[in-house]
């Protein structure tokens, strides 16, 4: 079975709604970083670099798997649940292309926003100011592909998955902004089962 170590952070969220919605068997192990668990020594055998999330696959190809990064695990899962993927091989191409977008760009500046509002020293107005106005430039172009097709890669895949979090986050700075059919999208995701067992089990 796999087991997925996780907190309430939009990396953790992530990777456990994708294995939510895989089908695959697995069981969640959640953190409690504040306290710094994963700096304990039995977390750092798993993930050296002592950050969530983390996955551990007793059945890998090769023998036990144990993989970090929020976007690896999905892609993991995603080799193991083809039903994560979009049918269409273009859709795919697609998927791949909007679940970096959203690990990495889009992740990048959502982190940037917690840390300006939450844990830097000094907390600064213009910072905060362009830390939002960054972000909604992200899930401006994510918007604007909603507007041609129903999900980023034209069918539900991973790549929505990836992107939840980090609307889910910020759904109240998105709504002010008038992004309605992020918000649309937003609320389709957001009644499945297993988005929102994946909400529940790392939050």
């Amino acid at each position: 079975m796999l087991v997925l170590y996780t907190a309430a952070t939009n990396n953790g969220v992530r990777a456990n709604i994708a294995l939510a919605e895989s089908g695959l068997p697995y069981e969640v192990r959640k953190l409690d970083l504040a306290s710094g668990e994963q700096r304990k020594p039995d977390y750092l055998d798993i993930n050296p670099a002592g950050r969530i999330p983390a996955l551990v696959d007793p059945a890998g190809p090769a023998g036990e798997v144990r993989l970090s990064q929020s976007g690896a695990i999905m892609i993991y899962a995603a080799g193991k649940a083809p039903g994560l993927w979009p049918a269409q091989d273009a859709n795919k191409i697609a998927a791949l292309q909007w679940l970096m977008f959203a690990c990495t760009d889009v992740a990048l500046t959502s982190s940037m926003l917690w840390q300006a509002t939450q844990t830097m020293p000094e907390k600064s107005a213009a910072n905060i100011e362009y830390s939002e106005k960054r972000l909604l430039r992200w899930l401006g172009e994510a918007q604007e592909q909603l507007n041609k097709s129903e999900f980023l890669a034209g069918e539900l895949s991973v790549a929505d998955y990836a992107l939840f979090p980090v609307v889910h986050s910020n759904r109240v700075l998105v709504q002010k902004a008038g992004m309605e059919r992020l918000m649309q999208w937003h609320a389709v995701l957001h009644a499945r089962p297993g988005v929102q067992r994946g909400l529940r089990e790392s939050g």
